[in-house]
């Protein structure tokens, strides 16, 4: 048997100044920790999932990013970078990739048995409507859909912004606002996963906890923050993962907010929905 794949995964390391939650003053010397970790476990891959910083302008955002990713260039593995909403609040694309000297567009990493297909969506949180919040361009759209009918073999599909649009219930962020917790495009974000004819799995960060929801036979997993500490009773939740891909997908979050997963993906999909069972319901 041909031994799985393994991924280690750091999400939100929201380097910078305590925020609500954040334990943004412990992001180096933990992401200097992760760092060693990779180094002893010499896995396949590294995914950074984005949110690097927490943001405050753009001078202040360009040393952040710039003390991270110096941290990073200490690492003996291949790694790949997303950005999350706090990098895009006053970095484009542009200087985020600069800063980290690695290219930030969507791209499928070929591992061999695997594909990694890191679908880097625009990020950035709007603050400048009514509604703020995210606005997924169609571009984006686009390439995960033809990236996803194109697949040919199993496909860990990576971004920031989590796709199935699970219940934020309990989460100090997200609760009472769960419109920032994915797109509002999430249901055709969705239905491009679903034309898939091999076995997908969706990874993201953002919302701060360790999450396994399966929609249409697609597992959708999220990855507890590196800092978070609303449920480690204001210690830094020190979470970093472990990925194992092979005919079944094994997930470890380390530190002290651990989460154990295995799924078994599936190119199956699921029978669509049913209609409201009731005509007056059917508009809401």
């Amino acid at each position: 048997m041909t031994a799985p794949l393994r991924i280690a995964v750091v999400a939100d390391i929201h380097h910078g100044l305590p925020s609500h939650t954040k334990r943004g003053d412990a992001g180096l010397d933990l992401l200097a920790r992760f760092v060693a970790f990779c180094n002893a476990e010499r896995p396949d891959l590294v995914l950074d999932l984005g949110d690097r910083i927490s943001d405050v302008d753009a001078q202040t955002d360009a040393r952040l990013e710039a003390e991270v990713a110096e941290v990073f260039r200490d690492l003996d593995a291949p790694i790949r970078h997303v950005c999350g909403n706090h990098d895009r609040d006053h970095l484009s694309v542009e200087e985020n990739a600069a800063i980290l000297g690695a290219p930030l567009a969507s791209e499928v990493v070929d591992l061999g048995a695997w594909d990694v297909a890191l679908w880097r969506a625009d990020a950035k949180i709007h603050r400048d409507r009514p509604r703020p919040g995210f606005d997924l361009p169609e571009a984006d759209l686009l390439w995960l859909s033809r990236t996803i009918q194109a697949a040919t073999k199993p496909t860990l599909v990576v971004t920031h912004v989590p796709m199935s649009g699970h219940a934020q219930t309990g989460n100090y962020y997200f609760q009472r606002n769960p419109h920032l917790a994915t797109y509002p495009q999430s249901e055709r974000v969705r239905a491009a996963l679903s034309q898939a004819r091999v076995p997908v799995v969706a990874l993201a960060g953002h919302v701060h906890w360790n999450t396994v929801t399966t929609v249409d036979g697609i597992p959708h997993l999220t990855q507890q923050s590196l800092t978070e500490s609303f449920t480690t009773a204001g210690d830094p939740a020190e979470a970093w993962g472990m990925l194992e891909l092979s005919d079944v997908v094994r997930w470890q979050v380390f530190g002290l907010d651990p989460f154990e997963a295995t799924v078994t993906p599936t190119a199956r999909r699921w029978t669509p929905p049913l209609a409201p069972f009731f005509t007056e319901l059917a508009a809401e």
